[in-house]
């Protein structure tokens, strides 16, 4: 999402059930908030539509106080993967955007997952994986890596539903792989053969 949004579909989303994320809305409006990633329609009938984590990020962001610095970030959330350039703020309005991005994700879960689950991943999640295991990375409290210092990294692989995930030392590395489980993941370290560097193996848990 690059362009604001327009008064009728900020109205939809400001008037979203606070506790679901349902929306209500002419299918058209609520087309174009799913291609704008804010909303998703829920698979099964009677296939209603939801705040997406950008939409929640939106809706709470718009009801936030003024910040006293700049957004971290414009358009849709993106949880830091360790390495951007430039990187993320790490400011309160930073903080704010990863608190809400989380709490939406859970959300999510919830309305998705077939039993409502809300501690392990979704199917968003699992075709999102670097994003979503930095956002449970970041909401947790972890430093992504920049080129000041360390932090964790969060990469692809070649195995299906599979991440990689860095850290300086022994003890980072420990403490990712204890938010991820805690998060829903399975995970298992690893050395690597030529670096000898070693890392997190990290794929969504099914049950």
């Amino acid at each position: 999402m690059t362009r604001p949004l327009t008064a009728a579909q900020r109205r939809i989303v400001d008037a979203a059930d606070p506790g679901t994320g349902r929306l209500k809305g002419t299918p058209a409006q609520l087309a174009a908030l799913v291609k704008r990633g804010l909303a998703f329609r829920h698979p099964r009938p009677p296939h209603d539509h939801f705040l997406t984590p950008a939409g929640h990020r939106a809706r709470e962001a718009e009801a936030a106080p003024e910040p006293t610095e700049a957004p971290a970030a414009t358009g849709v959330f993106a949880a830091s993967v360790g390495g951007e350039d430039p990187p993320p703020g790490d400011g309160p309005a930073r903080l704010r955007e990863v608190r809400g991005a989380w709490q939406g994700m859970l959300e999510l879960r919830r309305m998705t997952n077939p039993d409502g689950a809300t501690d392990r991943p979704c199917g968003w999640e699992r075709s999102h994986l670097v994003q979503a295991a930095a956002l449970a990375l970041e909401a947790a409290g972890h430093r992504p890596a920049t080129d000041g210092e360390g932090g964790y990294r969060v990469r692809e692989t070649p195995q299906p539903e599979a991440v990689a995930v860095y850290a300086p030392d022994g003890e980072s590395l420990r403490a990712c792989a204890a938010t991820l489980e805690g998060a829903g993941w399975q995970v298992g370290a690893y050395t690597e053969p030529r670096t000898r560097a070693r890392y997190l193996l990290a794929s969504p848990r099914r049950v």
